[in-house]
């Protein structure tokens, strides 16, 4: 009697733990492949996109992830985005009014760098989440990146074909109290660069930018602010794209090296003084050899530059952190995490 009912105990306990692990594995599950919502609450820039059919999973392979632009789908959004510009331009507005769903999280996103952010400490206790160029935001989405080529190719272009300009610039904004104005000046002096741009009264179109800096050895990816991994597309699109060896300035060389293929990228403070830069910049396009080497990493290692320029992509990439970011993460001073570095 004592045996039969100490069976039926422990068939029990082992019952409810069989049941218990079952419920857990179950949450777990769908904790990790329930669909996310992604509401984005004013377009960047205000250019919208087609949000027809399943976006994320048709376009970039991410499943279980829902981008809308409907705000009357507030209520059951997991994230709501909001792009800075707008906030800092007036021309769209915190839903603050609104009771905030529990467990939603609103997103800070921003491709600026620090200096055109605006004032942030207005925006303090509201973020629980950053998608930034920044390699330690939340969600990063870079101006560009290496991706490997699917298949190797034996094609070897040669680097040096119509090279008729010693270094080049395109630039539109350009300001004397920029440091990259400053070096532009010195260099200069020492060695010729041609200059294109509104800036120089020669805009280039977008058909004409890349065949255009083709025809250059090296290029000034020059950046207008001097920020914590802030490398954009005159890295990615305008130089290696379009053929030449760029000359770097921005953040600091670690920085570059951390998401630039190695030995593709020449740094201005890996020298002395700017003169010393002309010098390098001359004797190594007439070295054929050395100036080939920067191309290694693209005949040899195969590798591939890819320029983000849709915002779709960026937003999708939420659902891919979503599950593995804090639930309940604020941002109690997002000035000092912008400036910060």
């Amino acid at each position: 009697m004592k045996r039969g009912l100490l069976f039926c105990i422990l068939s029990g306990l082992l019952l409810c733990l069989h049941n218990g692990w079952r419920e857990a594995n179950t949450y777990n599950y769908w904790k990790s492949t329930a669909n996310v919502t992604i509401l984005v609450w004013k377009w960047p820039f205000g250019r919208s996109y087609s949000l027809k059919g399943n976006v994320c999973l048709d376009l970039y392979k991410i499943p279980n992830c829902t981008l809308v632009d409907q705000r009357s789908l507030f209520p059951s959004a997991h994230v709501v985005v909001f792009h800075n510009r707008e906030l800092v331009q007036g021309s769209q507005q915190l839903p603050i009014e609104l009771p905030r769903p529990q467990g939603q999280r609103w997103a800070w996103m921003s491709l600026e760098s620090p200096a055109h952010n605006g004032n942030l400490k207005k925006f303090a206790n509201i973020f629980n989440m950053t998608i930034s160029y920044r390699r330690d935001a939340d969600v990063t989405i870079p101006y560009g990146e290496l991706l490997p080529l699917e298949t190797e190719s034996n094609l070897v272009e040669d680097s040096h074909i119509n090279k008729t300009s010693l270094v080049c610039w395109v630039v539109s904004n350009y300001r004397n109290q920029h440091r990259r104005s400053q070096v532009y000046k010195e260099l200069s002096a020492t060695v010729p660069v041609k200059v294109y741009g509104r800036w120089n009264k020669m805009p280039l179109s977008s058909e004409d930018l890349l065949p255009t800096i083709s025809r250059c050895y090296f290029y000034l990816a020059f950046e207008n602010s001097l920020a914590k991994d802030y490398v954009t597309e005159k890295l990615w699109h305008n130089a290696y794209k379009g053929g030449a060896v760029p000359v770097v300035l921005g953040p600091p060389i670690s920085d570059y090296k951390a998401v630039a293929p190695e030995h593709s990228f020449i740094h201005v403070d890996e020298f002395s003084s700017v003169r010393e830069l002309g010098k390098y910049l001359q004797r190594l396009a007439e070295d054929r050899k050395r100036y080939e080497e920067y191309f290694n990493w693209k005949k040899k290692k195969h590798w591939k530059v890819k320029v983000h320029g849709d915002w779709r992509e960026s937003l999708c990439k939420i659902c891919l952190q979503y599950n593995s970011l804090p639930q309940h993460k604020v941002y109690s001073d997002l000035e000092a995490w912008d400036k910060k570095g």
